[in-house]
């Protein structure tokens, strides 16, 4: 990954206030200089204790942290403290600094009540999911029950806010129990029917016999991409690897910590097996190698559309050892069109040309989460002296904020509910399925491979 040339770049202090001489917007948030000098003075941090970091997230009467701020920090901070005990500190230190225990309160809250409203806008907003949490939702009504007396207005923005909140999460619902639906309706087709030396009939309706355009297929898998982008929080990025790194030999849980994140990669791998599956299925060499010159056109027009998602996927299903070594059906294709494919991708990958001019701006999402993983395992989330790194959270909020502006594009294309339900339902073979099926394709051609499938067919027919 590259490191930012400057931190300031995606702002880490609060901005100033209006000087004297400018009108400052009635009951409007105004930005100003942060209650922690060494984050709202001098050059920008690269890292602070969690303690300060805390503290400049706290608004005040005359101070609003910068957006990026909000985000990068509500974004990483559930690494060394959950949301809800976040919250909970957060509404401590505005009742403390703020007095809001005391009275009267007209003259702090018409300040300072903009301010935290703001914040918890921004908090329901961008992270709803952490408001299943019932501990989230009485933070939330505790500090605004003590600023809403002072003025009826914050009580209609707490029913809109929690109005919004309860439609977001029913939504994240909604998203999720259709995944468990595609999931469960998926299937397997049974090795054995491949372990024989003559191949049955068909088991199955192939691609082409449900879509044999491959504009049409390419638009319908940019549907299941998006999708599948739309429901993936910004919070799995970072709960993704938290069990890989416990911080101060403590363990930070969540719930449903990675539903969608999960759901997308089984998708993608799911795409790579119904490519390989739909070219090994075919008993004529000339039916797999028409098969293989379709996905190539798919890919390109993937390619050509923006959904580079998919486009990879179909790549390393064709790329497959199943698929690869059918040498005697590779030699009846067009290779160059695979092999102009590849290197355009690879070109691509290489230059990180993520460019959506002209294109559906749908990045390579398995690439994403390739480099947050690199970045979360080569760069340290606490520093030697405890500190937390949060230049390193500046780059992984700079990465997944990308991807928050993806997910927002709607798709422009028709469905096809045929071509969609196949995606989602058709059989695909196990690992096992795709060499037998490759075997039987073409025959092994060395001692290792004769030796495997010798097995796998025992295997098989063992189990019938």
């Amino acid at each position: 990954f590259q490191k930012l040339s400057s931190i300031s770049d995606v702002g880490i202090k609060g901005s100033e206030s209006p000087s004297p001489g400018e009108e400052e917007e009635e009951g409007a948030p105004q930005e100003g200089p942060g209650p922690a000098a060494c984050l709202a003075d001098g050059p920008p941090i690269t890292s602070a204790s969690l303690e300060t970091l805390i503290q400049n997230l706290v608004p005040t009467a005359d101070y609003y942290p910068e957006k990026a701020y909000v985000f990068t920090f509500l974004l990483s901070a559930r690494l060394f403290i959950p949301p809800s005990e976040l919250l909970s500190r957060v509404c401590e230190q505005c009742i403390k600094q703020q007095q809001l225990d005391q009275s009267p309160l007209d003259t702090v809250v018409r300040k300072f009540g903009p301010k935290i409203l703001q914040l918890l806008t921004e908090w329901t907003e961008t992270f709803p999911s952490d408001f299943r949490d019932e501990k989230m939702v009485g933070h939330l009504k505790d500090i605004i029950h003590r600023i809403a007396p002072c003025d009826e207005a914050y009580w209609k923005t707490l029913n809109q806010m929690l109005q919004k909140l309860s439609q977001r999460l029913a939504l994240l619902s909604q998203g999720e129990e259709s995944i468990v639906k595609v999931s469960l309706n998926a299937s397997s087709i049974s090795d054995k029917l491949v372990a024989f030396k003559t191949k049955p009939p068909p088991i199955q309706k192939d691609i082409l016999s449900i879509c044999n355009d491959p504009y049409m297929l390419a638009q319908q898998l940019t549907h299941v991409e998006l999708e599948h982008l739309r429901h993936i929080g910004p919070e799995e990025f970072v709960q993704a690897f938290v069990q890989k790194d416990p911080l101060d030999g403590t363990q930070v849980s969540f719930q449903e910590k990675t539903t969608n994140l999960e759901a997308y990669v089984r998708w993608f791998n799911r795409l790579c097996y119904l490519v390989a599956t739909e070219i090994c299925m075919p008993a004529k060499k000339k039916q797999r190698a028409t098969m293989i010159e379709f996905f190539i056109d798919v890919a390109r027009e993937c390619f050509n559309i923006g959904n580079f998602n998919s486009l990879m996927a179909i790549i390393s299903g064709m790329n497959m050892t199943p698929v690869s070594r059918l040498k005697k059906t590779w030699s009846k294709t067009k290779t160059a069109k695979f092999f102009i494919l590849e290197v355009t991708t690879t070109r691509w990958i290489q230059q990180e040309t993520f460019t959506t001019t002209g294109r559906l701006p749908t990045e390579a999402h398995s690439l994403l989460i390739k480099d947050i993983y690199f970045l979360n395992e080569g760069c340290a989330n606490r520093l030697p002296n405890g500190h937390v790194n949060f230049e390193k959270f500046m780059e992984l909020a700079r990465q997944v904020g990308e991807f928050m502006t993806w997910k927002q594009v709607e798709c422009p294309f028709e469905e096809d509910r045929a071509i969609l339900h196949y995606l989602h339902t058709a059989p695909i073979f196990s690992e096992d399925g795709l060499y037998l099926a490759s075997y039987e394709s073409e025959s092994p051609e060395n001692q290792v491979e004769k030796d495997r499938w010798k097995a796998l067919r025992s295997n098989v027919l063992a189990k019938t």
